[in-house]
């Protein structure tokens, strides 16, 4: 009736037996085989991935790292040059500082050395200014 095993059912899954080798052969197997080879370089992107992402995070750290050392290195060099530069001025101030009380000193000296021989001077010049004064008020009486 319905189901009957004859010739034609054994033909019939001959055919369906050649059927699916061809389909296997022809379709199926160069999917799988590319199915396959999708999922291993996904893999291998996702392997890098984590490499490069892992690789990124340690040069960063050593990036950050040297940054630091590089950073406390110039605090080191900027601090010797501002002592320097401090040891320098102070050096140049009390340099100066003497020459400058040099200065005065000899100043001072030159002074009181001129004061000294203008007032050896002063009764001599003191003549003098009241001769001519006089000669200039008896000039003008005569006159």
């Amino acid at each position: 009736m319905f189901l009957t095993i004859d010739g034609t059912f054994w033909v019939q899954l001959i055919n369906f037996g050649i059927f699916y080798l061809i389909l296997r052969v022809v379709f199926l197997r160069p999917v799988e085989e590319a199915v396959r080879e999708r999922r291993a370089y996904i893999e291998g992107v996702e392997r890098d991935y984590d490499e490069y992402r892992k690789e990124t995070k340690d040069l960063r750290a050593e990036a950050d790292r040297k940054r630091a050392v590089a950073r406390r290195e110039a605090e080191e060099v900027v601090a010797k040059a501002r002592s320097a530069a401090n040891d320098e001025a102070a050096a140049i101030g009390a340099d100066y500082g003497s020459k400058a009380t040099a200065i005065a000193d000899d100043a001072r000296n030159t002074v009181e050395a001129e004061m000294v021989s203008a007032r050896k001077q002063e009764p001599e010049l003191a003549g003098a200014l009241a001769k001519s004064l006089l000669d200039r008020a008896i000039g003008a009486l005569n006159r």
